[in-house]
């Protein structure tokens, strides 16, 4: 068993060196502890972790003190991957025997010390990484490790450890390297999954798809209660701070078959207005609260907490949150995960009697919608999604964003209106990712959304309204997990007033499955029959096909 690298929040990986230091003493200790009568394998354990932190200059006398002992289990809400790279992944947990309680079950300052392992096997009997962490209260005993020095396109398995307790085995997968070129990648895409609307049973229809990467969308959390025929409820009231948002996250964690497909694969993730308020927009809520912004830095910092983030991704002290980033497969995909929540300006032409959030108006008669300033991604996040296209060598570009890019109609009969909310509130923002696709040399551009609750499928155009004008990119907006849509009666009228929509299902929950090949991409929206029983079965709604080298996606 090698120990690698402890990493330590605050602190840069280990030096080589000390690495190899602390593996001979490491060495040493198990060596003359296993010779003595009556020792333990958790006073080896304990001894060795203890001369590593030391060798590894680990400050051992801190505020607070290290809490050995926990009131019930500690890895209640399970083990997450995510953000794989050709030699490493981003592995998470949070400790926490009371779930359910704000502080997690853990009391005020105190801290635990984690062991970190990936190994080649299930068993661990090849650890080839591990290392050491400090859980504290400043970030809810949650745990983060950047893993690096894996072997590309490979499999790996992982847990955490403290001295009482070890976690679940987590399963996870690193990329391929830079200039190979995979066969084939499965992704499933996935959004808006309301705990109190229905069970999380799509995951368990996932996990037998065998997805190797999951592409989250956003309202990972609801902050409200609403809906029909609810399963189970929210514990306690709407969130507006770090205490609350802690608990409604750790509920959602509670479900088993979320947990079991975090710990199956690796995750990909973005947030939409339910993360935080709904319509949020900015440094704007939907209805003009003035501590917006501090209800925001909450919701950010417990996002951070229950997710496999990178460690890049930590909050800022002024409460903001980078998670726009890309991901690279080989030259067979990059994925762009896009915020188009953080820094777009507010909703134009705002429902006076509200204040703010999204509205349906008519264009004609809402100039804000052509305000040069209305952004929905904001300058900066433009420029990088424009270097980042520009440099891709990738076959498959997949823009992952929150909601539906082409533009749809939702008048019912004469005239038109658009909703604000969506890409339709922010036309100028729709046209420079619109210029994007046009630009030499990008491949095979799809666009993935969520939010509106419905399967959509269409072709994104260069003139959104004419049916002859040239295809940039195919568009596959896909259905809730569990959130309840309208009623399929209005889609109905959509598609006679959108005839350029492939596909409107909103009476269906479940997610849509991706598998990339080198001369195409094959869509399968997989529905369940119902969210309200854990045990219902799945059928596929409906096939698509992406060729490689021809814009736009046709019906399977």
């Amino acid at each position: 068993m090698r120990l690698g690298a402890a990493t330590i929040p605050g602190t840069h990986p280990a030096d080589p060196s000390i690495m190899t230091v602390t593996d001979r003493q490491a060495a040493s200790l198990a060596h003359r502890l296993a010779r003595r009568p009556g020792c333990s394998r958790r006073d080896l354990l304990r001894a060795t972790l203890a001369l590593a932190a030391t060798s590894i200059g680990l400050p051992m006398a801190v505020r607070g003190q290290s809490l050995s002992r926990f009131v019930e289990y500690p890895f209640q809400l399970g083990v997450g991957s995510g953000y794989p790279t050709p030699d490493g992944i981003s592995l998470w947990t949070r400790l926490a025997p009371m779930p359910l309680a704000p502080d997690g079950g853990i009391p005020p300052d105190e801290w635990v010390t984690v062991t970190w392992q990936v190994a080649e096997d299930e068993g661990f009997g090849r650890i080839v990484r591990e290392g050491r962490v400090r859980a504290v209260q400043e970030l809810a005993h949650s745990v983060h490790v950047d893993v690096r020095g894996l072997q590309a396109d490979r499999g790996y398995h992982y847990r955490f450890l403290t001295d009482t307790a070890a976690s679940p085995v987590g399963r996870t997968r690193t990329a391929p390297a830079a200039g190979a070129d995979p066969a084939a990648l499965r992704l499933a895409v996935a959004s808006c999954q309301h705990f109190e609307q229905g069970f999380f049973t799509p995951y368990r229809h996932m996990l037998a798809d065998r997805a190797e990467l999951v592409v989250f969308l956003g309202d990972y959390i609801y902050e409200s209660s609403w809906g029909d025929e609810l399963v189970r409820r929210h514990r306690g009231p709407e969130p507006y701070d770090l205490d609350g948002y802690r608990v409604r996250h750790a509920q959602y964690k509670t479900d088993p078959d979320l947990q079991a497909m975090h710990a199956a694969v690796p995750w990909l993730l973005t947030w939409d207005d339910h993360e935080v308020d709904n319509d949020s927009a900015g440094a704007f809520s939907e209805h003009g609260d003035p501590r917006f912004l501090l209800r925001r830095a909450a919701a950010y910092q417990a996002y951070y907490e229950h997710m496999p983030l990178p460690r890049r991704m930590l909050p800022q002290p002024d409460g903001s949150m980078r998670i726009h980033t890309h991901v690279d497969f080989g030259l067979l995909a990059r994925v762009y995960m896009l915020d188009d929540r953080q820094y777009r300006t507010a909703q134009p032409c705002p429902d006076p009697y509200k204040g703010g959030g999204s509205t349906d108006v008519d264009p004609e008669h809402c100039p804000e919608l052509q305000d040069p300033e209305q952004t929905l991604l904001g300058i900066e996040q433009e420029r990088w999604l424009a270097g980042t296209m520009d440099a891709s060598r990738a076959r498959w570009n997949i823009l992952a964003q929150q909601t539906l890019m082409t533009p749809m109609d939702t008048a019912e009969g004469p005239g038109r209106k658009v909703l604000t909310d969506s890409w339709d509130g922010y036309p100028r923002s729709r046209e420079q990712v619109h210029r994007l696709f046009e630009r030499e040399g990008l491949r095979n551009p799809i666009v993935v959304g969520g939010d509106i609750h419905a399967n959509v499928v269409t072709n994104v155009r260069r003139d959104p309204w004419a049916a002859d004008s040239p295809v940039l990119a195919a568009e596959v907006c896909g259905t809730s997990l569990t959130a309840q849509g309208w009623p399929q009666e209005r889609y109905e009228g959509y598609l006679r007033d959108n005839p350029h929509l492939l596909l409107g299902r909103s009476d269906r929950r479940g997610y849509a499955l991706f598998e990339l090949g080198r001369d195409r991409c094959q869509v399968r929206l997989r529905t369940v029959d119902s969210v309200k029983t854990r045990t219902s079965s799945i059928q596929t709604l409906a096939q698509f096909v992406v060729h490689d080298g021809r814009r736009g996606i046709e019906p399977a």
